[in-house]
């Protein structure tokens, strides 16, 4: 079974400020700096300086107004080991375990650098056959460019598992897989041994991330699909959650959270998106909300899933359309740009929060907003409508 939706950054929430064009009497008045570094919304501060005079009414008179710009100073943290005003995601102290990682540009990687960055310790478990050029290139640094956190430290993976979700116990595998070389020498890799290991090495955890799905026959109509290829599709996708919230929520945290991630084509037609996909991606929605009754109920864990836009990941390349969708995304959803996974990241980093302590059973939408669109606006039939667009979109 294939890791197939699989960088990041730290998440602080600045404190409301003024930016506008106003008005002001006497420059001297109200003086405010402006300072900007690039886009990142790492540890951004927002102050707002004013500076009054007992003066001040005393010197309002009719001469004219003078126009002066109203903006904000952005500035970095004076340290990282202050807490950050206002909101923030801080997640130091907390272990997260997220299967699905095999390369470092999917929603699953983007996740764990989220993660990370919000100070979470990271755990990763990895398609089997995709183990040793996984473990192989971290190795060798060749995804030290995408481990790089907002702070400019490198993201940690503090242990890599061999994981093929499809079985939940050594009993579960069969002789031709037992037997296949890209598992030659390779122990507890099923659900149930990759958990117990887990609690052997480190315990209990607070987060687990399911990014994994597959579907053999994803390139065939749904009128098409084999048996088998439907199954396999459901096993793969859907009901490996259900065994990993089995096997890893007795080892979870009270107050823990688990995200999955789901797609648009779980309740919309997306031809192309064949072999049982949209049928499991349905299922793992509605399995998020039985599990999020069930696990709160007796663990006290939270069960979410996120409704990502399409991504060019390698995974989603084997789908075959991928850029196409993105396309579309980008001339039809209400923001008119293209999807990075670290919006995906950022958005789990939320749910797996304490900020998001009351939010369970949920389908999470990020995707552009494409999600709220009843028709594609792209559409010819559409040319004569003024319709808005974003000349600055990317």
């Amino acid at each position: 079974m294939a890791a197939n939706t699989t960088a990041g950054s730290q998440i602080a929430v600045p404190k409301p400020c003024i930016s506008a064009s106003q008005r002001i009497l006497k420059s001297s008045i109200a003086n405010f700096g402006n300072e900007t570094k690039g886009e990142s919304w790492t540890k951004l501060k927002c102050t707002s300086h004013i500076s009054s005079t007992w003066s001040f009414y005393q010197k309002l008179n009719s001469s004219p107004l003078k126009y002066q710009r109203v903006v904000t100073k952005a500035m970095s943290a004076t340290s990282d080991k202050e807490p950050l005003p206002g909101l923030s995601i801080d997640l130091r102290g907390k272990r997260a375990f997220i299967a699905g990682v095999a390369d470092d540009n999917g929603y699953g990687w983007a996740i764990a650098k989220s993660l990370a960055a919000a100070g979470a310790e990271i755990l990763v478990g990895t398609w089997v056959p995709a183990l040793n050029i996984f473990e192989t290139s971290l190795r060798r640094g060749k995804f030290d460019e995408s481990r790089v956190l907002p702070d400019g430290s490198l993201m940690e993976i503090t242990k890599v598992y061999p994981l093929d979700a499809v079985y939940d116990s050594p009993e579960d595998v069969p002789e031709d897989v037992k037997s296949n070389k890209r598992y030659a020498g390779c122990t507890n890799w099923t659900v149930k041994e990759v958990a117990e290991c887990v609690k052997h090495d480190f315990g209990t955890i607070d987060i687990l991330v399911h990014s994994l799905a597959n579907g053999p026959e994803v390139s065939k109509p749904l009128l098409e699909t084999s048996r088998n290829g439907y199954l396999a599709a459901i096993s793969a996708s859907s009901y490996s959650f259900v065994s990993l919230l089995k096997h890893f929520v007795p080892i979870m945290n009270p107050g823990g959270a688990t995200i999955s991630l789901t797609y648009i084509a779980s309740e919309r037609i997306i031809p192309g998106y064949g072999g049982g996909m949209s049928s499991a991606k349905a299922a793992l929605e509605s399995d998020t909300r039985v599990l999020a009754f069930e696990a709160g109920r007796k663990h006290r864990v939270r069960v979410n899933t996120i409704s990502a836009g399409p991504l060019r990941s390698r995974a989603a390349k084997a789908i075959g359309f991928i850029d196409m969708m993105i396309d579309y995304s980008l001339e039809n959803a209400p923001l008119q740009k293209e999807l990075s996974a670290e919006e995906v990241g950022n958005a789990a980093a939320f749910l797996a929060s304490p900020l998001a302590s009351a939010v369970t059973g949920a389908v999470i939408y990020v995707d552009n907003g494409l999600n709220a669109m009843g028709v594609g606006v792209d559409s010819p039939v559409f040319k004569d409508l003024d319709i808005p667009k974003d000349n600055n979109k990317s």
